[in-house]
């Protein structure tokens, strides 16, 4: 598996802070500050997530939800976690950046931004427009290039097999009628001939 980029690197780290950011706000958190430190004065950390609460109470519980949203949504734990005891200024070391949550009078008397002079503060917009860009380029880079559509050739339809010739059966010839029986031949009709003619007949004979 490929190692990912120092950018790549950079924005998981942005995203955990962010995180951070949001679990802090949802605390009601007051006066976040995100310093982003100077590489050749602290290689420790890249960047210090500094925050306020009224008390000692709800710098624990700021605390408590950062170290919970991180653990739920990304698996990652703090290196160590020192001052919840006490609650005035509690350090969670994430490697990559640090949490320091104070009391508003522990965090005027230590004045960490102030001993991080050269630090570039950087403000939670620029924080979230940072990532979305990054993460727009990633995308735009791992974004396969369209395969080219490769036109299916045309299949031939097969050519309907052609029908059979329907051949008709041949009508059995209706059989010839027979003829109809003659009638019978008419009898000759014999006149009868009246018996003065017989007479005459016979004296003609003679």
């Amino acid at each position: 598996m490929a190692s990912k980029s120092a950018t790549e690197k950079r924005t998981d780290i942005q995203v955990l802070l962010s995180a951070a950011v949001a679990a802090a706000e949802d605390k009601k958190a007051e006066d976040i500050r995100i310093l982003a430190l100077d590489p050749s004065e602290s290689g420790l950390t890249d960047y210090f997530l500094i925050c306020s609460g009224n008390s000692d109470r709800q710098n624990v519980a700021i605390t408590d939800e950062i170290e919970i949203r991180l653990k739920r949504d990304f698996g990652t734990y703090p290196n160590s976690v020192e001052g919840r005891r006490q609650g005035e200024w509690i350090l969670m070391d994430y490697v990559d950046f640090i949490v320091h949550v104070f009391s508003a009078e522990k965090r005027a008397f230590y004045g960490l931004e102030r001993l991080r002079k050269t630090a570039t503060v950087v403000s939670i917009d620029e924080l979230h427009n940072e990532i979305k860009s990054a993460i727009s380029s990633t995308r735009k880079k791992a974004a396969p290039a369209k395969k080219a559509v490769v036109a299916k050739p045309v299949v031939a339809k097969k050519a309907a097999p052609a029908k059979k010739a329907v051949v008709k059966k041949a009508v059995p010839a209706k059989k010839a009628v027979a003829a109809k029986k003659l009638a019978p031949a008419k009898k000759a009709v014999t006149k009868k001939v009246a018996p003065g003619r017989k007479a005459s007949a016979k004296k003609r004979a003679n």
